[in-house]
C-alpha cells in the first residue's frame, strides 16, 4: 500500500496538531477512497510508543478491561481509557478528527446518507453525549503468542464516526512476529476482499469503521468493511486505537 508522506518527527515533544498537519491529507483521502485504509507513517516516536504501552499494567488511566476470549472476540485483551484521556491520546484524537471529517462527509454524500459531521471534535462529542454515548472509546490492546482479534466493527451506539485510527506501538520482528493488521471488504454479490496493512512502530493506519463508497459503472455503491489482527506468533504486541465517537 502507498504510504502518505510525513516528514520525520524533529522531537518527541512535537505537538499532535503539528505532526498531523504535516500529513498529505489529499493523498490520505485518495488511499481511503481506493482501499478503505491509509498508512500515516511515524505518527508517534519510539519513546512515545513505549510510554503509552507502559500504561497497560496500570489501572488509573482506564475505565474497563476486556478479555477477548470471554466474549468470542478472539484472544488477547484490551483496556478502554477513562476521561480525562492522556494528553497525547486526547491531543491526537482532537487533531485527527477535523482532518477526517471532510472525508467522512464526502463519503456520506456519495452514499446518500444525510448525516454530516461538525468541524470540531468537541461538537461531535456533544452530539454523542446527548444521544447517551458518554463513555470514551480510545483503547490500548495487548496481544501475546497465540492471540488474535476477530474481524469486527467498532460502532458502540447510534452515532458512529465512519473512520478510525490504530497506531502500532511495538516493532515487528523485534518485539513480536505475526499479528498483522487485516481488513476485509464485502462488495455486493462478490466474495470478500482481504487487505493486510504493513506497519512499523509508530505508524498509524486510518480505516473505514463500517462502510465506504466505491465508484461503479452506475454510480457509487456501498461496501462493508471489517478489521482484525492475525495470530501473534511470538513476543508481545501493543496497539493504540483511536475511535472518534463515544460509547453508550
Amino acid at each position: 500500500m502507498p504510504r502518505a508522506q510525513l516528514r520525520p518527527l524533529t522531537a518527541a515533544a512535537d505537538a499532535p496538531a503539528d505532526r498531523v498537519a504535516r500529513i498529505d491529507w489529499t493523498a490520505v483521502a485518495g488511499e481511503l477512497d481506493q482501499q478503505g485504509s491509509a498508512v500515516l507513517p511515524q505518527l508517534l516516536s519510539p519513546e512515545e510508543c513505549r510510554s503509552i504501552a507502559a500504561l497497560y499494567p496500570q489501572d488509573g488511566p482506564f475505565r474497563s478491561r476486556v478479555v477477548m476470549g470471554r466474549h468470542g472476540f478472539g484472544r488477547g485483551e484490551y483496556k478502554y481509557f477513562a476521561y480525562p484521556l492522556p494528553d497525547l491520546v486526547g491531543g491526537l484524537r482532537g487533531a485527527l478528527y477535523p482532518r477526517m471529517a471532510p472525508i467522512a462527509n464526502e463519503w456520506n454524500r456519495r452514499m446518500g446518507i444525510d448525516t454530516r459531521y461538525p468541524d470540531a471534535h468537541g461538537d461531535f462529542l456533544e452530539a454523542c453525549h446527548a444521544a447517551g454515548q458518554l463513555r470514551p472509546t480510545p483503547l490500548l490492546l495487548q496481544y501475546d503468542p497465540g492471540d488474535y482479534n476477530c474481524l469486527h466493527q467498532d460502532l458502540y451506539g447510534d452515532l458512529a464516526f465512519p473512520l478510525q485510527v490504530a497506531i502500532l506501538l511495538s516493532e515487528p520482528g523485534r518485539d513480536f512476529t505475526g499479528g498483522e493488521f487485516v481488513l476485509t471488504e464485502q462488495r455486493p454479490r462478490m466474495q470478500s476482499r482481504p487487505e493486510v496493512v504493513p506497519l512499523r512502530q509508530g505508524d498509524a493506519v486510518a480505516f473505514a469503521v463500517h462502510h465506504r463508497p466505491v465508484a461503479g459503472s452506475r454510480g457509487d455503491y456501498r461496501v462493508n468493511l471489517r478489521h482484525g489482527v492475525s495470530r501473534l506468533r511470538s513476543g508481545r504486541r501493543h496497539t493504540l486505537g483511536i475511535i472518534f465517537h463515544d460509547a453508550r
